[in-house]
């Protein structure tokens, strides 16, 4: 029995109750017709069609006539038949998306389901676990970021890839993703630079507890924030809070994010034709994040921002992977299997000894630096690229240093006489030499002075 002939049996049972109480006069006609939901009118055609042909007059007449609105079986067949062949495997709402802007569809997502369902050509969804409560979202874009990776089978007839996704907490807007062989350190910063240089620094950054994220001495147990990471002591010098994540529950959020990449962007790169690596990176970038993202996101509760404008050099510089080298007797620096020359400088006849950092950065290249001042950058495969040292305006130490040049002597100002001074010693001429003169007057100075 059908939810139809059901309710049918149950309506002709009341008619039938509400009819009895007419007949012992309980009710009025237009009380009956109340508690039937019709008019008075209607109850007395029912009460006539009742009493001249039985249970049958009382039948819904619009039972087994096709609607007037029902769709052709032509369109459904064609529907069907384009999932079978193009969107095989695709969830409904994915799919009747498709339909609506590719295929034009003039059918609702529900009916499409239905029909999926009937055709055996979708399962229907199993039963939901117990409730959990969501955290709440922060109110205002900026304050928080999610940063994570999933690794999947993101191109066809390519090995599992990564995909690193940084996104908003407040709208879930993905802000950056691309696809890399291994996530790590130089992943996480590469996104994270793009992030902060496109939309300023946020408050703080939710991840979970990678190795390049934390450090933690025991699994299972908290992190060790006094010793950073790469990626901790970037954040610590930007002033960023690291938040750790210790289950998969707490980022049910980006969880549910890469839920959504896996079953659509998977059918997305396909459909589209994308089987390498750069091109995905760039479809992805420029085609599906902007449709990801009006499909998706959601409206912050406050429309003001909490990111932060910083200087995008800042950034470069700090958002890298920073170690500490000390500088051979050739003056050279051993990093990563590479040897990095260092040029000849105008500030010091060498850097024997020296302790300098070497700085790698997401795109690959290299610098080497003392103190605050950039010795010399490489590319990635240890060349030198340019040679920014430039002569500082004031030495850092005195001129007696091979290949310094002494800076050229200003005049020496004149004498002032002190103040006690007799006339005649204030109008002299100023005396060269170190042997003494006696200032005393007579006659054989006074004859000396006048004599030309």
């Amino acid at each position: 029995m059908n939810r139809a002939t059901w309710l049918q049996g149950r309506r002709m049972q009341k008619f039938r109750d509400v009819l009895s109480r007419w007949e012992r006069r309980e009710l009025s006609m237009m009380e009956a017709g109340e508690l039937l939901g019709m008019s008075e009118r209607q109850f007395r055609r029912y009460r006539e069609r009742f009493e001249e042909e039985g249970d049958a007059g009382l039948i819904d007449r619009r039972l087994g006539k096709p609607s007037r609105k029902r769709i052709e079986a032509v369109e459904i067949e064609r529907m069907l038949e384009l999932y079978r062949t193009t969107y095989r495997g695709w969830n409904v709402k994915h799919f009747h998306e498709h339909g609506v802007r590719d295929h034009k569809f003039a059918w609702g997502y529900t009916w499409t389901k239905a029909q999926l369902h009937a055709a055996g050509l979708m399962e229907r969804a199993k039963r939901r676990g117990a409730h959990r409560r969501k955290r709440e979202r922060k109110p205002c874009e900026g304050m928080m970021l999610h940063q994570d990776g999933s690794q999947h089978s993101w191109l066809a007839g390519q090995a599992p890839l990564d995909l690193i996704v940084t996104m908003d907490d407040a709208t879930s807007t993905i802000y950056s993703a691309f696809l890399v062989e291994q996530e790590g350190t130089v992943s996480s910063l590469r996104g994270l630079l793009e992030v902060f240089v496109a939309h300023g620094l946020p408050c703080a950054l939710y991840t979970d507890r990678a190795s390049h994220y934390f450090y933690t001495d025991k699994a299972g147990e908290a992190v060790d924030k006094a010793r950073l990471t790469q990626v901790g002591r970037a954040l610590d010098r930007l002033g960023v809070e690291h938040i750790p994540a210790y289950s998969p529950e707490a980022r049910g959020r980006s969880e549910r994010m890469f839920g959504t990449l896996q079953d659509r962007l998977v059918k997305e790169l396909k459909h589209a034709g994308v089987r390498e690596l750069a091109p995905a990176n760039q479809w992805i970038r420029e085609v599906y994040v902007p449709r990801h993202n009006a499909r998706f996101a959601k409206p912050a509760a406050v429309p003001e921002k909490a990111f932060v404008a910083v200087d995008s050099e800042l950034l470069r510089e700090t958002l890298c992977i920073e170690e500490e080298r000390v500088v051979g007797r050739d003056n050279t620096v051993a990093y990563a299997g590479l040897t990095l020359q260092l040029p000849e400088s105008r500030v010091r006849a060498h850097y024997v000894k020296a302790r300098v950092k070497v700085r790698k950065y997401p795109d690959g290249s290299l610098a080497v630096l003392h103190g605050p001042r950039c010795l010399c950058r490489y590319d990635h495969a240890g060349g030198q690229l340019t040679v920014p040292t430039r002569p500082s305006l004031a030495s850092c130490s005195m001129p007696s240093r091979r290949g310094l040049e002494a800076p050229a002597s200003a005049a020496r100002p004149a004498r002032r006489p002190a103040l006690t001074a007799s006339q005649h010693e204030a109008s002299r001429r100023p005396w060269v030499g170190t042997k003494k003169r006696a200032f005393r007057s007579n006659k054989e100075t006074r004859q000396k002075a006048v004599s030309p």
